[in-house]
């Protein structure tokens, strides 16, 4: 497991920060987003969508829970299961998602999934502080992940 941190000071940044992000995606990558209400996490899916040029934009996928939005080579899975229990998430087709090699999943509010998912994954967690700012603490879980993490925070501090 590897540890970083860092920030954004705007909407803009962070949308910037997420189509930096998504150059790095080739698909069969898991991302977990924590954060409360009005973090960014879902500003954060819509500039990796918006720099994969898939179709259609993010929105809070609260009341919906899954969200698909594809291009002719990614399928991008958007999971919001803020008000899901573990027992209650077994029919969104996991089972499907992960076999497609060119699948990215992000999930906001991912504790309900945490134990289908396999080990690889970067977990981002957004805390608000003054203002616009934001610190976005992230941690890494194996190789795929590592590399995200490390490219993440490298590219920040430029």
């Amino acid at each position: 497991m590897k540890n970083g941190m860092i920030t954004s000071s705007s909407r803009e940044q962070t949308l910037a920060l997420a189509a930096q992000f998504a150059h790095r995606l080739k698909g069969g990558e898991i991302v977990f987003l924590r954060g409360p209400i009005g973090a960014g996490k879902t500003v954060f899916v819509k500039g990796i969508a918006q720099s994969l040029g898939v179709k259609g934009s993010p929105t809070s996928a609260s009341f919906s829970l899954l969200k698909a939005y594809r291009n002719k080579q990614y399928c991008l899975f958007h999971i919001d299961l803020f008000r899901l229990e573990e027992g209650e998430v077994f029919n969104l087709g996991f089972e499907e998602m992960l076999e497609d090699e060119k699948a990215i999943i992000l999930a906001e509010w991912p504790d309900p999934v945490a134990r289908m998912l396999p080990q690889d994954r970067l977990e981002m967690n957004f805390v608000l502080k003054e203002g616009n700012e934001r610190e976005i603490y992230l941690s890494s879980y194996g190789r795929v992940s590592d590399a995200l993490l490390e490219y993440l925070c490298k590219t920040v501090k430029k």
